[in-house]
């Protein structure tokens, strides 16, 4: 140890652990916290934080709390009480709330982390919706946790409460703050900013992606009567575009205009127009469900603090709320093969007809910001249904669609490589009700849709239920159009001529003349038929999948299509798999290679590796030869 370092009684600080504070700086080391062999903490002199004792420190360890082999904490640093920093990760800039678990090999940079979050091994968290996108510590990663560093650890209670611990702010001015100051907006010298102690985390958030578009910020007012006539005043200019400034006059807008209706936009400079405008304020001091996406409330009599500055308080959850981890990994993989990202969304009635709207494109290749124009995309279009794609700039083609968002809140599974969303794909009509079948689905028409665009034709093939069992199957009237509308309309044809019978399209690749991946769109019956419901590999009776041990996974049609896609580009095939624990940690195990030169031989492993790993999460992995990289990665069993 080196300079001023406070010791909490029962830190024990390991052989080679190294505690170093510059003069003029403090580091903390918490109550019956501690550092492993190779655990390095430095307090340099530029940048504090405040500690649980309302002192300014450079870094700030919390009571419990374990920092294993190799980890580095650069300050300012904030880790409150009972967290666990794994081997070889690096805090910088940062702040950590209670009873978060930091995995190995974690970079987390300019951030604040809420209390009881999981950094996934090998994260790099250096933007505020990444941090505010984690998940919260479960029992598996408690128990994880335990197991690499021992018992003592006694962690974050499973949904408890941190208590008292975080309470901390963050202070970049170098000053010690008393009990009874207001925490200000604050700056690290310039390198780095952190959250607004004012403003809750949605506006600041907003305000952020603002800046990052090189949008400048505007605010105006209205008192309730000219907020009726739509008669808005114009704050006070924001000229900066450094965030600190910019919170600084957020804050003093609000302040200054207490009691009445604030909104805030973004002013595109080039073409000289707003930019999404969001109410952060409301008069009545009631909810504002803004059109971005997020909720606030505003200010009220008993919000404000003695100095006058109005602090109020998100009034809920965020309705859109960040991206999911399966949407991340999905533009990531888009962006690492070369992809540019489009996105667009539906209201109900035009998702039914399947008529889709352009979001504001996406013109920016770096990920940071397709992750901010996403978040826009959903928060503009809460309440509609929102698709993410591909766009290959050379062959000029969609890749990949996939659903991220439903009016109804329900979760969105992102996976890789469909060419749309599993769900039901066509309704026959009963044979006894004398209703007549529905038309084409959603989910067909994109994969209709999908096909052509890779220069596919299409066919369809239907058969009686007797004809089923016995895999024999008779073609419909041939499709012979490659034009959309024409092809939709031959198939709606062939189920309408055979309504009580199984019908199934495929596509057909005119050169290498052979079928693609089958896909049933009708059965006889009242139950809808699944898009996932038939193997396009095979298509025996239904009992022919059953093994002595059991039934056998049934695969869906997105993984067979996927399947199939792959090995027709020369692509090798591979698993890797998880129990619940590992996953959390993104400890993924080698399965091994998926044998075969044929799409069936290698669906036929795949299936005998799905048995073998039930009750785990499982993912395919698709290798390109040639380049020796990866070109899939998607999740295709979950526990």
């Amino acid at each position: 140890m080196l300079g001023q370092v406070l010791v909490e009684p029962g830190a024990t600080l390991a052989a080679g652990a190294v505690v170093q504070a510059d003069p003029n700086a403090t580091v903390r080391l918490g109550a019956a916290s501690t550092l492993q062999e190779g655990a390095t903490v430095y307090g340099r002199a530029q940048g504090r934080v405040l500690g649980d004792d309302r002192n300014a420190y450079a870094v700030w360890v919390g009571d419990r709390t374990t920092l294993t082999h190799k980890v580095l904490v650069q300050s300012p640093v904030y880790i409150g009480a009972d967290c666990f920093i794994g081997f070889r990760s690096t805090l910088f800039n940062a702040r950590l709330g209670a009873g978060c678990v930091v995995m190995m090999h974690a970079l987390v940079q300019d951030v604040d982390v809420p209390p009881g979050k999981l950094v996934p091994s090998g994260s790099v968290i250096t933007q505020q919706h990444q941090a505010d996108a984690l998940s919260d510590v479960g029992p598996a990663d408690i128990s994880l946790v335990r197991e690499l560093a021992g018992m003592a650890y006694q962690g974050f209670p499973p949904g408890g409460s941190s208590g008292g611990h975080g309470a901390a702010s963050l202070d970049f001015s170098g000053a010690t703050a008393s009990s009874g100051a207001t925490a200000q907006s604050n700056e690290r010298d310039g390198l780095g900013t952190m959250t607004s102690q004012l403003l809750p985390p949605d506006v600041v958030q907003r305000a952020r992606q603002y800046l990052a578009q090189g949008l400048t910020i505007g605010t105006e007012h209205a008192n309730p009567r000219r907020y009726r006539s739509g008669v808005w005043q114009t704050c006070s200019p924001i000229q900066s575009h450094r965030e600190p400034e910019v919170l600084a006059a957020l804050e003093a807008c609000l302040s200054e205009h207490s009691g009445e209706y604030v909104r805030m936009f973004g002013i595109d400079p080039k073409v000289k127009q707003r930019v999404a405008p969001i109410t952060i304020q409301r008069a009545d001091g009631k909810p504002v469900e803004a059109s971005s996406g997020f909720t606030v409330s505003s200010p009220s009599s008993s919000s404000f603090s003695s100095n006058g500055n109005g602090a109020y308080r998100p009034a809920g959850p965020v309705a859109a709320g960040p991206l999911s981890s399966e949407v991340v990994q999905q533009v990531r993989q888009y962006l690492s093969q070369g992809y540019h990202i489009g996105t667009e969304h539906a209201d109900a009635r035009r998702y039914s007809s399947n008529v889709w709207q352009t979001c504001s494109p996406i013109s920016s290749s770096r990920e940071g910001e397709v992750f901010g124009d996403l978040e826009r995309c959903l928060s503009e279009h809460s309440g509609e249904y929102v698709r993410l794609f591909g766009i290959d700039p050379k062959a000029k083609r969609r890749v990949a669609p996939i659903t991220i968002q439903r009016p109804d809140g329900r979760p969105t599974v992102a996976s890789s490589g469909s060419g749309y969303a599993p769900s039901a794909a066509y309704s026959a009509a009963p044979s006894s009700g004398g209703g007549a079948p529905q038309a084409a689905s959603s989910d067909t028409v994109q994969q209709v849709r999908q096909w052509l665009s890779q220069g596919y034709h299409i066919g369809a093939e239907h058969a009686d239920s007797r004809r089923y069992s016995s895999n024999v199957w008779q073609t419909c009237t041939p499709i012979t159009g490659t034009r959309e509308g024409d092809v939709i309309a031959a198939l709606n044809t062939c189920i309408a001529e055979h309504p009580s019978e199984y019908v199934r399209m495929f596509g057909i690749d005119p050169k290498a003349k052979r079928r693609m991946a089958a896909v049933t769109i009708q059965r006889p019956g009242s139950k809808a038929a699944p898009a996932a419901s038939a193997p396009a590999y095979s298509a025996p009776a239904p009992g022919d999948h059953r093994l002595s041990g059991g039934a056998a996974p049934r695969l869906s049609q997105d993984v067979v299509q996927q399947v199939n896609q792959l090995v027709n580009q020369g692509y090798r095939l591979s698993l890797e798999h998880a129990d619940v624990r590992r996953y959390r940690s993104g400890a993924w195990q080698n399965g091994g290679a998926l044998e075969g030169s044929r799409a069936s031989e290698v669906l036929a492993a795949l299936e005998s590796q799905l048995r073998g790993h039930s009750g785990k999460y499982v993912r395919l992995i698709g290798i390109d030869p040639k380049a020796k990289k990866r070109v899939l990665e998607a999740t295709i069993q979950r526990p």
